[in-house]
Order: C-alpha cells, then sequence, then structure tokens
C-alpha cells in the first residue's frame, strides 16, 4: 500500500469525523435551543432512500439512529416540496391531516409532533433537519422555525458537508 493511498484513506476518515462532530454540536443547540425530546440528521444516501444518521436524545430510549423510514411514506412528490423549500410543522399527528402511512410511521418512531426543515445544498436536498416532541402534541411557534432554517441552512453550506 503507498503513503499517498493511505493519505487519503486518513483524510477521508478525518474528513468524515469532522463531519460528524459538526452535525452532532448542531443537533445538541437545536435540542436545547427548542427544548425538543429528540433531533435527527436524516441523511439521503441514493435518490429518495435515506436514514437517521445522526441525533440528540433527551432520553436514550428515544433513539431512531440508523431508523430507515418507510420508503413508500416518502416518495417523490415528498422530495419535490423538500426541494422547493418546503418546511413542515406538525402540532399533533394525531389531529393533523396527514397520510395514514405517514401517521403510523410517526407513531412507530413515537412521534407526537414534528417539524421537518430541507437542507439543500447545491447538489439539491442533501437531508432533512427533524425536531420531535413524543409524548405530547406542541405548537411549533414562528421563531422555532425560524432557528430550524438557520440551523439546516447554516448545515448546508459549511465546507466539511460535501457540495457535490
Amino acid at each position: 500500500m503507498s503513503n499517498d493511498y493511505l493519505q487519503i484513506i486518513i483524510d477521508r476518515l478525518a474528513n468524515n469525523l469532522n463531519r460528524d462532530v459538526f452535525v452532532q454540536e448542531n443537533l445538541n443547540v437545536v435540542r436545547q435551543t427548542l427544548d425538543a425530546d429528540r433531533v435527527v440528521l436524516y441523511y439521503f444516501y441514493r435518490q429518495w432512500h435515506g436514514q437517521v444518521t445522526s441525533e440528540s436524545l433527551r432520553s436514550r430510549d428515544l433513539s431512531i439512529a440508523g431508523f430507515t423510514g418507510v420508503d413508500e411514506c416518502f416518495n417523490s412528490e415528498y422530495a419535490a416540496l423538500y426541494e422547493a423549500g418546503r418546511v413542515r410543522a406538525i402540532a399533533d399527528i394525531e389531529s393533523e391531516k396527514i397520510d395514514e402511512c405517514h401517521r403510523n410511521f410517526l407513531r412507530k418512531v413515537k412521534v407526537r409532533a414534528n417539524l421537518v426543515v430541507p437542507i439543500l445544498t447545491l447538489s439539491g436536498l442533501w437531508g432533512l433537519l427533524i425536531a420531535h416532541q413524543c409524548i405530547e402534541p406542541r405548537s411549533w411557534s414562528l421563531s422555532d422555525i425560524k432557528f430550524m432554517e438557520e440551523k439546516a441552512q447554516y448545515i448546508a453550506i459549511s465546507p466539511i458537508i460535501r457540495n457535490d
């Protein structure tokens, strides 16, 4: 194995670690600022297929790390909305007009209220920044929404996030 090849591997690992630390720090700030039960990054590893790659939790039993979600609930129609900048605030999944598939998915991951903001890079929809209230409904304030939008944009434009 050549030194150049080894250096490439080391650089890639260091970049991945730096990115993960950067994302985790931002998720922690969002959760603490919003006083949410859980904040996650849902990263798209290929078109409209993704998983929860990072999370900040009020309690360890709320972890959904690695969760891929239900593909039939998130299709190209929803992706197009988020690519266009859609922000979705649901105060109570039990009373909100949403697809039953989506409601069942949210119940499965212990969500009662959520706030979803797209992370849009130069390449398009990179991921979703999502805040969850797990036990009770929550009305998301305009300042909550603006804060999440600012954080999602901050993550998206960071040089540590690949924009290719």
